[in-house]
């Protein structure tokens, strides 16, 4: 059993918002929290569940044309510390008005999304401008069980995006702290390399930008090994590393810099120009992550 599948118990069990999706707004308060039980190594924990929250309203008041959708399909790496609530205000920040929407079940595949009523409903019902595809965390970094089970799943997803006139792009995530010793990748390095060559190639094959979130947090952990981008089971983000990734999308969706721009609550600020100045690190090299317009 893969770790996402067993470390975590979150389900995404959101209100639907206008289009049917489980959508993101930061002006509105979480209404509820579900807890769960889960057995990890014959232990027993809880873990919270994902909120239930309304309809996003982050193009509300915004000229005609000028607002940008982004939907959000991957799992838990994207719903903890709500990575699309988090691009939202970033975004906003940088003068970029920008709805968000999430289908992410807990320890979800791709492959499972293919399938998806969810997926389907949603991008029938609004027309996105970019869908960020988020694979389960381990998948990737073995290269046998990519072409599998990725491979086709990104796709097949591609595709019917693509047929709705928005742009899919691949989120790269980030290796376990401790690795996947149970198939050959003894620590986070190894493990990082993995998801790093898999997520490349998959965005070669399918001819797609890849926000290189993971191979940038191994960046800042070269720059900062004491700022904590994980949570304490050492395989979720610590708001860190969802503000990390943010920067990163927003860099990658926008073609501009994130330094300067809306910091996360809890963060220092010295912490805060460090992750931006990394996200914008991806801009200087655009062509090795597939994003075709120049930087800004």
């Amino acid at each position: 059993m893969l770790a996402d599948d067993i470390r975590s118990g979150w389900r995404c069990d959101g209100s639907k918002g206008r289009d049917g999706t489980v959508t993101t707004d930061r002006r509105r308060l979480r209404q509820g929290i579900v807890v769960v039980g889960i057995a990890l190594a014959g232990l027993v924990g809880l873990l919270a569940a994902i909120q239930v929250r309304g309809a996003a309203t982050g193009c509300d008041g915004a000229p005609a044309g000028s607002c940008m959708r982004v939907l959000f399909i991957g799992n838990s790496y994207t719903y903890v510390n709500d990575l699309p609530d988090t691009f939202a205000a970033l975004a906003g920040s940088g003068g970029h008005p920008v709805q968000t929407s999430m289908i992410a079940p807990g320890g979800a595949y791709l492959a499972d999304e293919v399938g998806s009523a969810a997926v389907s409903d949603s991008l029938a019902a609004t027309r996105w401008d970019v869908v960020v595809l988020q694979e389960q965390s381990q998948v990737v970094a073995v290269p046998a069980v990519r072409r599998s089970r990725t491979d086709p799943a990104v796709a097949t997803l591609a595709g019917r995006i693509r047929a709705i006139g928005a742009v899919p792009e691949l989120f790269m995530t980030w290796a376990h702290r401790d690795g996947w010793p149970e198939q050959g990748l003894a620590d986070y390095a190894a493990m990082q390399r993995g998801i790093d060559d898999g997520y490349l190639a998959l965005a070669r094959e399918v001819g797609l930008p890849v926000a290189p979130v993971g191979f940038l947090w191994s960046v800042v952990r070269e720059e900062r090994p004491d700022l904590a981008l994980w949570q304490a089971d050492g395989s979720h983000p610590s708001v860190a590393g969802t503000y990390l990734a943010a920067c990163v999308l927003y860099a990658t969706i926008f073609h501009q810099r994130p330094v300067g721009l809306w910091a996360a609550d809890g963060l220092a600020a010295d912490d805060v120009r460090l992750l931006q100045q990394v996200a914008a690190s991806v801009l200087d090299d655009p062509a090795r992550w597939g994003i075709r317009q120049a930087a800004s």
